[in-house]
């Protein structure tokens, strides 16, 4: 029966300069989901940040698809009529009940805490890590700060804020270029590779700088690292797991946005051919580094395997892609759980979660 289904809402698109990620992966999710199980409603996140509910169809995943202003929807944000609020003629309200909302929005106003904060005020069930985790997970001088924390190995970096770079730019040229080059200019709070260049020499640095300015308040710059570029899917909530880990090849100075989105030039090796006693210590390391940011649901962890075999730790990335070429599901298909399976698995988990957080008391006064 079509009302024993779960209702999904898919929400997608963003204000970010990962928009069109989104909307890839979002498509390869939208696929996916089991209609026999789920009853998905496509919410697509404009540029300028308007919500527009979109036709059950594959056409709303194009960045092409046209928008009706009669689509218009809103997330209520009460937690007593939970859902979506449609304007209708006359001014009235069409309430839209949701079970779960499946976020697929990548970087900032998606993944970066601020849409977990507005589904934790609506009691929203929802995929993925809440909003500490989300917000450490995408300020990567945060995120490094917490892999230190719990004794994982990160890389050199140093960090600076725009209005340091616009008040006194030699000063900043002058810090950062006592790190190792070849080094890697990153937004702060950013991922996909969206504004990071890498500097070989100092004369470079300007332009990386002011890209990378351009995209976030704070910049960060690494070290680069000599090693193998390994990666880890981790699933769960308070008992993760980890996958088998995957290798990036890269034919690019660096796995960069065209590479990952673009040319498709970049070799994937899924599983990386490591011995499975690596396998095992580059799991650990993922679940570490998970749980140094308190991630819930899903997360990628990137790390490097140095010659001399210490796993550095790089990045978690707390909404990694789903696109058809993405790491994320590849890996757990690697090890055992097929893609279909794996989308089942973190509809669960976010409804266990929810319920979870149920339990908590918000009362000085328990009934």
């Amino acid at each position: 029966m079509a009302s024993e289904r779960t209702r999904v809402a898919l929400v997608y698109g963003g204000r970010s300069a990962e928009h069109e990620v989104s909307l890839r992966s979002a498509r390869s999710i939208f696929d996916t989901l089991d209609r026999d199980r789920y009853e998905v409603i496509p919410i697509l996140i404009s540029r300028t940040g308007a919500w527009f509910i979109r036709p059950d169809d594959p056409a709303s995943f194009e960045d092409s698809a046209a928008l009706d202003e009669r689509d218009r929807v809103l997330l209520s944000h009460d937690p007593d009529r939970t859902g979506l609020l449609r304007m209708i003629e006359g001014g009235c309200r069409d309430h839209i009940p949701v079970d779960v909302v499946f976020p697929v929005l990548h970087g900032t106003y998606g993944e970066d805490g601020t849409l977990q904060g507005l589904l934790e005020l609506a009691d929203i069930p929802y995929v993925g890590c809440g909003v500490l985790a989300s917000a450490v997970g995408m300020d990567k001088v945060l995120m490094k700060s917490a892999f230190v924390q719990a004794g994982l190995e990160v890389g050199p970096f140093s960090w600076f804020l725009r209005s340091e770079w616009r008040d006194n730019r030699a000063a900043v040229i002058e810090k950062v270029s006592r790190g190792r080059f070849p080094l890697f200019v990153k937004p702060a709070n950013l991922g996909s590779s969206v504004g990071i260049t890498r500097v070989a020499e100092r004369a470079a640095l300007e332009a990386a700088i002011d890209l990378a300015a351009s995209y976030d308040r704070k910049v960060l710059v690494e070290d680069g690292i000599e090693g193998r570029e390994l990666e880890v899917s981790v699933l769960g909530n308070d008992t993760p797991i980890a996958s088998l880990a995957g290798e990036v090849v890269s034919h690019s100075t660096f796995y960069d946005y065209e590479e990952k989105y673009l040319k498709d030039t970049a070799e994937l090796a899924i599983p990386a051919d490591l011995p499975d006693e690596l396998h095992r210590q580059a799991g650990a390391v993922a679940v570490e580094a998970f749980k140094a940011v308190d991630g819930s649901g899903l997360a990628r962890v990137d790390m490097f395997l140095t010659p001399n075999q210490r796993f550095v730790v790089n990045e978690i990335n707390t909404l990694p892609g789903f696109t058809s070429i993405s790491m994320y599901p590849k890996l757990w298909e690697a090890t055992g759980i097929p893609y279909r399976e794996l989308v089942d698995r973190l509809i669960d988990l976010a409804l266990e979660r929810h319920r979870d957080k149920q339990a908590t008391c918000t009362d000085r006064q328990p009934k």
